[in-house]
């Protein structure tokens, strides 16, 4: 691969140690399989200026969180006529926004926990009571444009809500709340675009501390990836079908993550999506991959090709 590839990386988001934890290790591995790829760490204001200057053929985006996952890097680079792995910028930004995301699935039939949508306006009503008095606990409580699992709250008690709210709307005008589903927590990794999809190995996750939060994602030995996840056939192929009807319906390419959690009665309830999944050494796309056999480097190989043939 002779074309010269650009990782962006870092930036301002809450996310930005995650992304250069991921945009250093897809160097590492395009520069080990020959390729030419250079870092540019992620500057909103001076972007367009800095991606020419670097005259890439093509962006590896690892810009995790706000800029690389909302669509406004991919707004850009579409501006410039510049190849990007990836979603494109509708289905970033639908992604990105968990209440666009909500809306979208339960427009599309796909099972998705039951939940309620809040804006900063509505803190004038007393909310804390309204979502006592709608959910029973634990109660989820989210941001509505974070990810690895920034701003989620699980609340165990009504005394709780209110410091959650206040902790989830630090991030932004919307938040959502959510049915707490009691299961197995599995995350199923689609690779394709609007034509043709592979789905990758079903991961269920365990962790030390019982919660996949930030820091059992990103701290070695706090979760364990178990390849395949221990489900029937059945809950298999409903959590894969789960996948790719949101894969399609929110028109993603390059890799996505739809993460689930499993009722008891084998229903698949997706709780997030994430178009610009962690490649760190803990992460879980990298792990799917290795289980059909594609390493590190061929995934990273496989998803620039896929932008170049865009």
């Amino acid at each position: 691969m002779n074309q010269k590839i650009v990782v962006v990386m870092g930036g301002p988001s809450s996310e930005a140690e995650v992304s250069r934890r991921t945009g250093k290790a897809v160097l590492d591995a395009l520069t080990s399989e020959g390729c030419n790829a250079v870092g540019l760490e992620f500057d909103p204001k001076n972007f367009a200026e800095d991606i020419k200057t670097c005259a890439p053929d093509v962006v590896f985006n690892a810009v995790h969180g706000a800029f690389g996952e909302d669509g406004r890097i991919q707004a850009v680079l579409e501006l410039l006529g510049i190849p990007y792995t990836g979603s494109g910028v509708l289905a970033s930004a639908v992604t990105m926004d968990k209440t666009a995301a909500k809306r979208l699935m339960l427009g599309e039939g796909i099972s998705t926990p039951r939940s309620h949508i809040y804006r900063a306006v509505d803190r004038a009503r007393d909310i804390a009571g309204e979502i006592a008095g709608e959910f029973s606990f634990p109660v989820v409580i989210k941001a509505a444009s974070q990810g690895s699992s920034i701003g989620v709250v699980i609340v165990e008690e009504k005394d709780a809500i209110e410091s959650a709210l206040e902790e989830c709307f630090r991030y932004g005008d919307d938040i959502l709340v959510e049915e707490f589903i009691r299961g197995k927590e599995i995350t199923v990794a689609v690779l394709g675009d609007d034509k043709e999809q592979t789905i990758l190995p079903i991961i269920e996750i365990t962790t030390t501390s019982g919660r996949y939060d930030y820091e059992s994602k990103y701290t070695k030995g706090a979760s364990e990836h178990i390849i395949p996840a221990r489900i029937s056939v059945e809950e298999k192929k409903k959590a894969e079908e789960a996948a790719k009807a949101c894969f399609c319906a929110c028109s993603c390419r390059g890799v996505a993550r739809f993460d689930m959690m499993l009722s008891a009665d084998g229903t698949p309830f997706v709780i997030d999506i994430n178009t610009v999944p962690g490649m760190t050494e803990t992460s879980l796309v990298p792990d799917a991959a290795r289980a059909v056999g594609i390493s590190f480097g061929e995934l990273c190989k496989k998803l620039v090709a896929m932008a170049l043939e865009k």
